[in-house]
């Protein structure tokens, strides 16, 4: 079960909660049932799995909340998840050195680069020490991906010895963030931690993140406890959470060591890679959207009331056309709706995993549109897809699609304000 599917099983748990005509009970254990073979599936550990059903059940039998009995069970799951992943930790914006540490493979190298990258992109220069001598091409992998970014990389590609590269630059890097990436290792090799432990007396870094692959599920809490006990991480990254079978194993193995997931990859390029909020990953997991990230990832090409104005009043084929243009500068379209409150609960895959190609086409046929027709697609007729189609060169099936987009994104604005999609709590249109 992929991340993608965990997310599945918890959404069909939430429209269960939310198309049911009575909660009673016998609701609260189905769901509860469906709940557990969902996070099972994901290797959430067992014990932990029971543990979270009997708060759910306890807290939807005894609890009584202002809102109505669906909302309130919806919020009862939400709070329950999001408590056993612990707190969100606020990294400070600072000059700072940051050591990597973690095994081969865990994707340090490329998460180095997307660190770097991050901190750039928050206004402090950044920079990247490569100490991993024994991995084969590393230093030249960073070289190759920070450089559309122009972030200085050091290293010595000649040098076996890491601990003589660490006392060549260490003292030389005036970047206001310096991140140190370091040979892979196992939790058993004395040798290596050897050489970590002296690196971390040589450095003195501010921060020791621990990067950890998504894919190694439940061991991820060995292997966390390993390294804090050699050298006191400060702060865990978790990679491969975009295809992972295990992320929902590991992202709770982690958080029983009471170490701070700080960072997750969501995908190998550079931009998918993003700060952990427990409640955020939550919210969009089981479909109650992100809308406070979607407004920051919107507001280099989107203006705020424009957003707010959308899902405020009945959209047109106008606003379609212009959100569609806005969203191919923002990034993925599946990662998108995640965010909006309610739209992957109610909206078919079909159109959630619209493709570039898919929207680029949509535009093509809006293009193609009056402006009379945009602004009330209700006169849309027979004869006027024919013409549309003709005049864009697609076929009427595929104007046909576009409009049935429309209509399905046109209902679930209006289940959103009619309170049938629950929205993330606090929330209000």
């Amino acid at each position: 079960m992929s991340l993608e599917k965990l997310s599945d099983g918890l959404k069909n748990v939430v429209k269960k909660i939310m198309e049911s005509v009575l909660i009673d009970d016998r609701l609260i254990n189905e769901v509860v049932r469906d709940l557990q073979k969902v996070l099972i599936s994901a290797d959430v550990n067992v014990k932990l799995v029971l543990e979270l059903s009997n708060r759910i059940k306890e807290r939807a039998r005894k609890e009584k909340s202002k809102l109505d009995k669906k909302q309130r069970i919806v919020k009862i799951l939400y709070e329950e998840l999001v408590k056993i992943l612990g707190k969100k930790k606020e990294l400070k914006l600072r000059k700072m050195k940051i050591m990597l540490l973690g095994l081969q493979g865990s994707g340090k190298t490329t998460t180095a680069a997307k660190l770097a990258r991050y901190f750039q992109k928050k206004g402090l220069s950044s920079s990247v020490l490569c100490l991993d001598t024994y991995r084969p091409a590393a230093y030249e992998q960073l070289l190759q991906l920070l450089k559309p970014y122009n972030i200085r990389v050091y290293g010595d590609a000649d040098e076996k010895n890491p601990i003589k590269i660490a006392e060549k630059f260490i003292n030389k890097i005036k970047s206001d963030v310096v991140i140190i990436d370091t040979a892979g290792r196992h939790k058993n090799q004395e040798s290596l931690f050897n050489e970590m432990k002296e690196l971390d007396r040589i450095i003195k870094p501010d921060e020791k993140f621990l990067v950890i692959d998504a894919t190694i599920g439940q061991a991820a809490k060995d292997q966390a406890s390993a390294f804090h006990r050699e050298v006191g991480i400060t702060g865990i990254i978790v990679t491969k959470l975009d295809g992972s079978a295990k992320g929902g194993g590991a992202l709770t193995a982690v958080a029983e060591t009471g170490a701070p997931i700080l960072f997750i990859g969501t995908g190998e390029k550079i931009e998918e890679f993003e700060e952990f909020d427990p409640d955020k990953f939550i919210s969009r997991l089981i479909g109650l959207g992100d809308i406070s990230t979607l407004l920051e990832k919107a507001k280099e090409v989107i203006k705020e009331e424009e957003i707010e104005r959308m899902m405020k009043h009945e959209i047109t084929l106008l606003d379609l056309e212009n959100q569609i243009e806005n969203i191919m500068k923002m990034g993925k379209l599946k990662d998108l709706i995640k965010m909006i409150p309610g739209f992957s609960l109610f909206m078919s895959k079909e159109f959630a995993d619209l493709t570039e190609q898919k929207m680029k086409s949509y535009l093509v046929i809006l293009k193609s549109m009056t402006k009379e027709e945009k602004l009330n697609p209700k006169i849309i007729n027979s004869s006027r897809i024919r013409r549309i189609a003709f005049g864009s060169g697609k076929s009427i099936e595929e104007v046909r699609e576009l409009l049935k987009y429309y209509n399905q994104m046109k209902k679930a604005m209006k289940l959103m304000k009619r309170g049938r999609i629950p929205l993330p709590f606090g929330f209000r249109f």
